[in-house]
């Protein structure tokens, strides 16, 4: 179902969706209210939910929605400006599955923004996959790869992607006050939704966060997040570890990508490495793993049970290096332990 107050914007999106012969639009409204009337009458996977509207805004309407249909899925479709980027972050701790924002007007953003929700609709409303999404084939996780060390490690990195914000928000509460080594993450957003993502787990993780600028020391008992529109990367050796940002062409469509920050953490960190991969669709990471746990590291993914999209961790746990499969609550108890 799309929901938009805007009737241009409504049949935009219906028509683009309708041309995949594995989705089919079954309902349009103009409102939330208008929204929640069709889920008493039509089957439905996934909703297509805009946040500024008339009579009922998604705001109000998406706990009522999850409350009406406990297993449907809701990507937000909204502008992107700062309040809707932090309404976006309030709607996915609220039970919304992801976001995307809506094209300026531009072809090239009218383009990535029909990829962006045909992919995301497919991921997480059960379509066949896209040719993006991790192949099939054994997930054997190892109790310890042959080559991973027991040293105490000396940098957390964390990369996510659908569904992984509010995973990002319980781990950043776990570790409060247990754990001293930086924490750099890449999540896949874009700009303003990493500084308000930052924001948050500096808060709730009672540590200082903010977005990495470049040039920046790396430093204990901070945390650094990707910022949208580019990749974050570690370099230097010792007390000179420091972080670059560049724009070099996304990975996986995307820009932070999750790859060049354990690329260059295993090349900086070597055994002293430790990983994690959360919930996302694609593949983005696990060869990102693969060097990590060559150069000694350790890494670990959320398994598939509390996962919105089983693509990221999936695909780096198919590896074979993956020290661990674990639920979102043993994530936290498994870097407290390796920490010390």
């Amino acid at each position: 179902m799309v929901v938009d107050d805007s009737a241009v914007v409504r049949g935009l999106i219906a028509r683009s969706l309708d041309e995949d012969p594995g989705i089919t639009v079954v309902a349009r409204a103009e409102n939330g209210q208008a929204a929640l009337i069709q889920m008493d009458h039509v089957e439905m996977d996934v909703v297509i939910l805009d946040l500024e509207m008339p009579v009922m805004d998604g705001m109000t309407a998406l706990p009522l929605m999850l409350a009406r249909r406990p297993g449907v899925k809701v990507i937000i479709a909204s502008t992107l400006t700062l309040r809707n980027a932090r309404l976006c972050l309030e709607t996915l701790q609220a039970g919304a599955t992801d976001y995307v924002s809506k094209p300026d007007g531009s072809m090239a953003q009218a383009q990535d923004f029909h990829r962006q929700l045909l992919a995301k609709i497919k991921a997480i409303g059960g379509a066949a996959p896209s040719p993006q999404s991790p192949p099939s084939g054994p997930v054997r996780p190892a109790s310890r790869p042959a080559f991973a060390r027991t040293e105490r490690p000396s940098v957390i990195a964390i990369g996510g992607s659908t569904g992984a914000p509010p995973v990002l928000i319980r781990l950043f509460e776990a570790l409060r006050g247990a754990v001293d080594l930086p924490i750099l993450v890449a999540q896949h957003m874009p700009a303003m939704f990493t500084t308000l993502l930052a924001e948050q787990l500096g808060r709730v993780g009672d540590r200082p966060c903010a977005e990495a600028t470049d040039g920046e020391p790396i430093r204990p008992g901070r945390a650094y997040v990707a910022p949208g529109g580019w990749h974050m990367t570690a370099e230097g050796r010792g007390d000179d570890r420091v972080l670059r940002l560049n724009q070099e062409p996304p990975e996986h469509f995307c820009r932070p990508a999750v790859d060049p920050l354990f690329r260059s953490v295993a090349r900086t960190y070597g055994a002293g490495a430790v990983a994690v991969i959360l919930t996302g669709m694609g593949s983005d990471g696990a060869l990102g793993c693969r060097v990590m746990a060559e150069a000694g590291g350790r890494f670990v993914v959320q398994d598939e049970a509390t996962s919105v999209v089983w693509g990221m961790p999936g695909a780096a746990a198919r590896t074979g290096l993956a020290e661990a499969i674990l639920p979102i609550p043993e994530i936290g108890a498994w870097l407290k332990r390796v920490a010390a």
